[in-house]
């Protein structure tokens, strides 16, 4: 959006209650959102905001229109600078080619990176004669003086706030209230330093920043607040994929019962959206050539009109993009004098799409079997996969990682809200998180001692954030005489593995006692492991092919969820009171209750549930599970 200069603006309604907004503050795009309501759209209507300040003579534009200056004002256009944030210009690596405004040391601030821009600044408009100053014969009108040339040196931090302040505009202007405070998501790979200078920045843009939050722990929040929604288990294993532009952030959760523990993360740098671009870029380009004999070299291209040629497609393809996201025939890519005053129009279907940019797909699945592994895990354990970004939104790469999931798995795809703004949209996630944050947080305002205790446990590195977890699932087995499998009975689990401790959990069920008279029940509580069993099996041929007999076939991989015995903890037996009979059997309703405290120690009860309530309870204390 174009800033003017000297406009009056609009006075704002100061609610009574606060109005707080959430932040995805993205390396290449950035969203704002309030409450659970979907993206907020600035001026021109964007609800993906790119991340570019442009400079073209007296105008400053911000957002996507900054971006389409990257053609032919590359120079005064500035992207990609949340990543610098806190950076030294020493730690800057200068080898990297960069299609905007290059990158310079400050010219008075030692080691300090910053931009020179090229602007038009007006002239001082001289005072305008009167009968004081002039004799009355000389009398005329003073024209305006025209600008001048000249440069501006902008750091990081003040590009950040100018870019911050226009998103905290563009709320305000939509919601007609005075923003009053702001959760802003972060990379988790953010040094102390980089957080330090993000708040810097966003508090000279006048924003008050209630947190900044993990871009992980934003997607958490969202998936957690809209589980019931989903209809998806409280207690669930997560895998957070955040592909952004140019780099790829993953995150295995363990999700129980509304509480979130992070069983590993890893980050992989050069492996997104800027991979696929790159690709798509070539794959145009090449195209192009085809097409009119006119060589295009492009990612990384020298020429002047090759780089030119380069922005060109850069901006085309992200429509391109789009539509592959949302529809299953082909998109196209279309640009107006890509070079030499040519013209281009092509066209690429999905399964095409996804054959260029299968590498970037096989990295991601690579990296999550890697991280998967080193958390102890198998593919199969993982139940909801949640996607990060505008290139996670490409059906493809949902596609490449469902061969090593179960069927059951989870994903936007699957449940249908990968596009439109939903709960599980990729492009709005992050920004949805920060506000249901932001909601929870500005609910503190009044302090008492326990709240300032739960907004100490928000802090970056907080103690009350190194939680423990079970190591096992804990359950009950009801032991069944002539019963197969391994456990020899009815198994049911109600303390999961990798549960944050201390928990509290509560089963109900009814039990089948059976004819005798007595009227008793009795489990064990047991540990129990876990795992995934593979076999090899042969596929089935078709009774039309003739293969050789002589060729060994390719044997397919069939993996099952397995749960055995580790150790038993204890047992506990009651009467049942309240039990009644029907066609010949007895049966009562069961209450029971598992509470494990920080240090392991396990406390069970249980309860006959009657007509009147819960009867006589029947407790046993396990000292370490």
């Amino acid at each position: 959006m174009a800033v003017p200069n000297g406009t009056a603006e609009a006075p704002i309604e100061v609610s009574a209650l606060p109005t707080v907004v959430g932040i995805n503050f993205g390396n290449s795009y950035a969203s704002i959102a309030e409450g659970s309501a979907d993206c907020i759209a600035n001026e021109d209507g964007e609800r993906q905001i790119a991340c570019a300040v442009a400079f073209l003579g007296e105008e400053m534009y911000i957002g996507n229109q900054a971006k389409h200056q990257l053609v032919k004002n590359s120079q005064n256009t500035i992207t990609g600078f949340r990543n610098l944030l806190g950076k030294k210009f020493s730690e800057i690596p200068k080898d990297k080619p960069t299609a905007s405004a290059p990158v310079i040391q400050h010219p008075e601030q030692a080691d300090e990176p910053a931009y020179k821009v090229q602007i038009l600044q007006a002239a001082p408009t001289p005072l305008p004669t009167t009968a004081s100053n002039t004799p009355a014969a000389s009398q005329t009108a003073t024209p305006r003086s025209e600008p001048t040339p000249a440069e501006r040196i902008l750091t990081v931090s003040e590009v950040t706030s100018i870019f911050l302040r226009s998103l905290i505009q563009s709320a305000e202007d939509f919601l007609g209230k005075k923003v009053q405070g702001a959760v802003i998501s972060v990379p988790a790979w953010f040094s102390e330093a980089q957080r330090a200078a993000l708040e810097k920045a966003a508090a000279d843009a006048g924003i008050n920043v209630l947190q900044l939050l993990e871009e992980a722990g934003a997607a958490i929040v969202t998936s957690i607040s809209n589980a019931s929604a989903q209809d998806i288990s409280a207690d669930r294993t997560q895998l957070i994929v955040d592909l952004g532009a140019s780099a790829l952030e993953l995150s295995l959760v363990s999700v129980r019962q509304g509480l979130a523990h992070s069983l590993a993360t890893l980050s992989e740098p050069g492996v997104g959206g800027d991979a696929i671009d790159d690709k798509l870029i070539k794959f145009f380009a090449k195209e192009f050539t085809k097409k009119t004999k006119t060589p295009l070299a492009v990612a990384p291209a020298s020429d002047v009109q090759d780089r030119r040629a380069e922005a060109k497609l850069r901006l085309a393809i992200e429509h391109t993009k789009r539509t592959i996201s949302a529809s299953p025939g082909a998109a196209t890519c279309s640009v107006e004098s890509l070079k030499d005053g040519l013209d281009y129009t092509g066209s690429i279907n999905r399964m095409r799409f996804d054959m260029e940019v299968r590498s970037v797909y096989e990295s991601v699945y690579t990296k999550v079997k890697e991280l998967v592994a080193a958390a102890g895990l198998d593919l199969y354990d993982i139940d909801e996969v949640v996607y990060i970004g505008g290139s996670a939104s490409l059906p493809g790469l949902d596609e490449h990682l469902a061969q090593g999931f179960a069927e059951s798995v989870v994903t936007p795809f699957t449940s249908g809200t990968v596009v439109g703004g939903g709960e599980g949209d990729p492009t709005t996630i992050l920004s949805r998180g920060c506000a249901f944050q932001a909601k929870l947080l500005a609910q503190l305002a009044e302090e008492t001692e326990e709240e300032r205790e739960v907004k100490r446990a928000f802090a970056y590195g907080s103690k009350w954030q190194q939680a423990k977890t079970t190591t096992k699932t804990i359950g009950m087995l009801f032991p069944e005489e002539g019963a197969e499998g391994p456990l020899g009975g009815q198994w049911i689990p109600v303390v999961l593995r990798e549960t944050a401790v201390s928990a509290r959990r509560t089963v109900a069920f009814e039990v089948d006692l059976g004819e005798s008279e007595e009227k008793k029940l009795g489990f064990e509580i047991w540990e129990a492991k876990e795992g995934v069993r593979i076999e090899k099996i042969k596929p089935p041929k078709d009774e039309d092919e003739e293969a050789d007999e002589e060729e060994e076939e390719e044997e397919i991989e069939v993996k099952e969820k397995v749960v055995g015995k580790e150790a038993l903890l204890a047992s506990l037996t009651l009467v049942a009171k309240e039990a009644s009979k029907k066609n010949g059997r007895w049966s009562t309703k069961l209450e029971v209750q598992f509470v494990v405290d920080s240090d392991g120690k396990l406390d069970v009860t249980a309860w006959e549930v009657g007509k009147a309530g819960r009867g006589e309870q029947a407790t046993v204390t396990v000292s370490s599970a």
